[in-house]
């Protein structure tokens, strides 16, 4: 019997954000992916940290799951080279394929798009719809705002404390494959 391939979902930016360390952390989390054979799971583009983590990953020997939809093509270079690439009509429907092929979501440095990505599998699962672990990579801080708008929901009386406890913050990639090893 074959051991079924764990898939890690990674949302993250399709730019490369201020700070060397965001790039060095994707590149990081793509070859540890690879070095454990975990599955990447992403939107598919090869820019800005979305292209680092694939094309470390890719580098170092992973499977790579991409999906992006039509309208996106051009814009985040749709990268045609991985193990398996998925083109969408809507925004929705890639959301929908990255997070029904993954066993876990790890969400790297982004912008607009990473906050969707992020509250929407946050909403799913406070609403009982999974139950996969959801990990934020918080590289310099940089999502340190956005736990603390968290708890604010949260002691604002809007969300249970169950909604905190459904996000794991690590600071770094060692920190993360720890925790990716242990689900």
């Amino acid at each position: 019997m074959t051991e079924i391939k764990k898939s890690v979902c990674v949302y993250c930016g399709s730019r490369l954000g201020t700070r060397a360390a965001y790039a060095a952390d994707a590149r990081a989390v793509g070859e540890m992916l690879a070095r454990h054979d975990w599955r990447l799971v992403y939107g598919a583009g090869d820019v800005g940290l979305m292209g680092a983590v694939a094309q470390s990953a890719q580098a170092a020997g992973a499977e790579t799951f991409g999906v992006i939809p039509t309208h996106l093509m051009g814009k985040e270079v749709g990268k045609r080279d991985l193990t398996s690439f998925v083109v969408t009509e809507t925004m929705h429907e890639r959301k929908k394929v990255m997070f029904m092929n993954a066993d876990a979501i790890v969400v790297l440095p982004g912008g607009a798009g990473s906050l969707d990505e992020f509250f929407e599998v946050l909403t799913w699962r406070q609403i009982g719809l999974h139950n996969k672990p959801i990990y934020l990579l918080n590289t310099c801080g940089y999502w340190d705002k956005l736990i603390g708008l968290v708890a604010h929901v949260v002691d604002e009386g809007f969300a249970s404390i169950n909604l905190l406890d459904s996000i794991t913050p690590v600071d770094t990639v060692d920190a993360l494959e720890r925790a990716l090893r242990a689900f």
